[in-house]
């Protein structure tokens, strides 16, 4: 394996996290392939554990301010130093971050043009970073943008789910064609990525690399034959998108046909309370079990446990959804039969009847019902489990899906 003596600086907003799993083995495959690392993290761990890969990444982590208050002093000393040694090329990069925060009348676009300043005083002049990989295109590429700007260092990013259609497009697609590159993990993302170019000439190349998972890990094993209480499980963030209310609402109308099933839910979100709060009132308590967030190593005991997988992702109101929710294909991978809905870039993975069963979004009773079907009839998920796992070994392997990546990333390097 050749080293390449120029290093990738990755700018995440944080750095280790739980539920960002595909980024840690994605910076430990790269690092596999001999491109080195340094990861600059717009905010320290959320968690107070992590999973047992990341301990062997090699990469060096720097956490920056992630916010002005409490942190201007060091913030205002190290861009001070910059300005310094910058002179009128600050001033000049300074001057249009302001009014372009005083257009869109947001004072983050100043924080983000500070943490970039800090990041190049402290880190990236003199450095052997020779390129700028922002992951989400919100805050880690508006960090990227202005640090790329102060140093003239080029970047790219990968935009995922939510960053991509909570973004204000005038400024998604100004991020754009300043990128060297693009990286998306939908084919769905990309189209919409390029509609916001508008033809446009000369604009940099979008790529579509899925995430992948690790299918070593994720090994293929007989389930359990559907027995009362049947057991369903989820694996997502208690956020809107992820349709926890439709699900409920489905097993809900399953508990009322006296269906014997347990409920285990794995994982986190803002939206907690409110979750739990509706399985109360809908009668469900004796039924589902919330387990918070886990390890893979305990996670995947539960997938070898259950019957079924299930999500009801859909279109949140603010227009946040999904892409391609790495548990369906880690789901499917072991040879869990899934049942989710057609949203987004999910139909990508899933193929309704093939490899899995898909519902309309916001439809609980057609997911009730497709849940129902996998449940009392297993013969046929039986063989659609299998064509799910070598649907998973032929397009989301991520030893394979990380090799574009690499490619991207070592000829962004090349060169003194």
């Amino acid at each position: 394996m050749h080293l390449n003596p120029n290093h990738l600086g990755m700018i995440l907003k944080g750095y280790p996290r739980i539920s960002e799993t595909f980024i840690s083995r994605e910076i430990l495959l790269l690092e596999s392939l001999g491109i080195p690392i340094r990861i600059f993290s717009l905010r320290q761990p959320r968690e107070d554990f992590s999973h047992e890969h990341v301990k062997e990444i090699q990469a060096s982590v720097s956490y920056m301010p992630e916010y002005v208050l409490p942190h201007w002093r060091r913030l205002l000393e190290s861009n001070r130093l910059l300005w310094r040694r910058l002179g009128s090329h600050y001033t000049q990069c300074l001057t249009r971050a302001i009014l372009r925060a005083c257009e869109r009348k947001k004072t983050a676009t100043v924080r983000h043009f500070l943490q970039a300043g800090h990041l190049a005083a402290t880190e990236l002049l003199g450095s052997p970073v020779k390129h700028l990989h922002a992951h989400f295109c919100h805050t880690p590429t508006s960090v990227a943008y202005f640090a790329s700007e102060l140093t003239g260092l080029p970047f790219s990013f990968t935009a995922h789910a939510k960053d991509i259609y909570t973004s204000e497009p005038e400024q998604l697609a100004r991020k754009i064609r300043r990128a060297q590159f693009v990286v998306t993990c939908t084919e769905y993302n990309a189209r919409y990525l390029r509609r916001l170019l508008n033809g446009s000439a000369d604009t940099p190349p979008i790529h579509t690399v899925y995430h992948g998972i690790d299918i070593e890990f994720f090994q293929f094993a007989p389930h359990p034959p559907p027995a009362p209480p049947c057991r369903i499980l989820s694996i997502g963030r208690l956020v809107a998108k992820k349709g926890y209310d439709d699900l409920l609402k489905a097993l809900s109308l399953l508990a009322g046909s006296d269906f014997d099933f347990r409920f285990i839910h794995i994982g986190s979100g803002e939206d907690g309370a409110q979750i739990k709060a509706l399985a109360h009132e809908l009668g469900l308590s004796s039924k589902v079990e919330f387990l918070g967030t886990l390890p893979h190593e305990e996670v995947l005991a539960h997938y070898r446990g259950a019957h079924v997988f299930a999500l009801a992702c859909k279109v949140a109101e603010n227009g946040d959804r999904d892409g391609i929710p790495n548990v369906l294909a880690e789901a499917m991978a072991v040879g869990l039969p899934v049942v989710t809905t057609e949203v987004s870039a999910i139909p990508e993975l899933v193929e309704d009847g093939i490899t899995g069963r898909l519902v309309p979004p916001g439809e609980p009773a057609a997911m009730a019902e497709a849940i129902r079907e996998v449940l009392l009839q297993p013969e046929e998920p039986l063989r659609r489990a299998e064509q799910a796992r070598k649907r998973v070994e032929a397009h989301f392997d991520n030893r394979q899906c990380v090799k574009q990546l690499h490619a991207l990333f070592q000829q962004a390097l090349a060169g003194p």
